[in-house]
């Protein structure tokens, strides 16, 4: 990787690329499944995180405004670089990195640790030093940015479960062998999906110190339980996403599909923001009567169904 031609690198994170450039790869994976997560999970909404490809903000305007969206795109990247980064190394693609040996603790009854835990205490510190070196500013949504860029992290640490693998004569498992491993992203993903509907909205305030002004933030509702580390923050309203909108990004929710029997934000009447529906029937081919033939392959004919599809108006 040659860390001068990746564009949009502030200066610390040009450093960081290239005192860690065997893990760079591992970085840029990471983003990109935190993208793919996003869009999973946003699938149904009227913002899908739909990505823009002639911009360096591959989110559009979006991102500018100190939002719900903002808050689960900076924790779900984060913990993508993070989540990529660990299982990089537990599956030994970098020499500066490898399993986890310090928190492993007595055994339990019955297994005994082995086997390589993985070591999310790296990927979180590499995943801190590239993903907050943009928020260094003493401002509002630089500390926004750090609180739910950390907000992500955590949650790989608050997921992390024992795996085990068992031993003994025709898989008896007499014994255990166990380590630390991450979860499936898409369990961080819903997870990170659920801090998102609950995210606490936050005010502004200015305060005086000995490097001039620093903005900082305090929970709007005094009655809410005050956010934790583990939740997400905004401070500035959504826009509703439903018509075209250069300035905020927004690109409508025309011509999307709808669940027509659907009562949720995915049906046809949130998703299409009350303008109604049109229908349209698709005809797809499709596997079906597949028979298991001894031993051992699968035997499929070919059918042709036909579809309703819903789309906004």
């Amino acid at each position: 990787i040659l860390c001068g031609s990746i564009p949009g690198l502030v200066p610390k994170q040009l450093r960081f690329c290239r005192n860690y450039v065997e893990i760079m790869p591992s970085v840029a994976e990471g983003v990109k499944i935190g993208i793919q997560e996003g869009q999973h999970q946003f699938r149904g909404r009227r913002w899908n995180c739909t990505t823009v490809n002639d911009s360096l903000a591959i989110f559009g305007p979006v991102l500018d405004k100190a939002t719900r969206e903002s808050a689960f795109v900076h924790a779900i990247a984060s913990a993508g670089v993070a989540f990529a980064v660990t299982r990089s190394c537990a599956e030994g693609s970098a020499t500066i990195c490898g399993c986890d040996t310090r928190h492993k603790g007595s055994p339990g009854e019955g297994w005994k640790w082995g086997g390589c835990s993985e070591d999310v205490e790296f990927g979180s510190m590499v995943s801190r030093e590239f993903a907050d070196a943009r928020e260094n500013r003493p401002d509002a949504r630089s500390a926004m940015n750090r609180h739910n860029n950390e907000a992500g992290r955590t949650s790989i640490i608050e997921l992390m479960h024992l795996k085990c693998k068992c031993h003994g004569l025709s898989g008896s498992c007499e014994v255990k062998t166990c380590w630390w491993s991450q979860p499936d992203f898409r369990v961080i993903g819903d997870y990170l999906k659920d801090k998102y509907d609950s995210a606490s909205e936050m005010v502004v305030e200015k305060h005086r110190e000995s490097r001039g002004w620093v903005e900082t933030l305090r929970p709007k509702y005094n009655f809410f339980k005050a956010p934790t580390e583990k939740d997400l923050v905004y401070y500035e309203n959504s826009p509703n996403f439903c018509e075209p909108n250069p300035e905020t990004g927004s690109f409508g929710t025309r011509d999307r599909i709808c669940n027509v029997t659907s009562h949720g934000i995915d049906g046809c009447d949130l998703l299409c923001c009350g303008r109604g529906h049109n229908t349209r029937t698709e005809k797809r081919k499709e596997k079906c009567h597949c028979i298991f033939h001894w031993c051992c392959y699968v035997r499929c004919q070919e059918c042709i169904r036909v579809y309703d599809v819903h789309t906004c108006k």
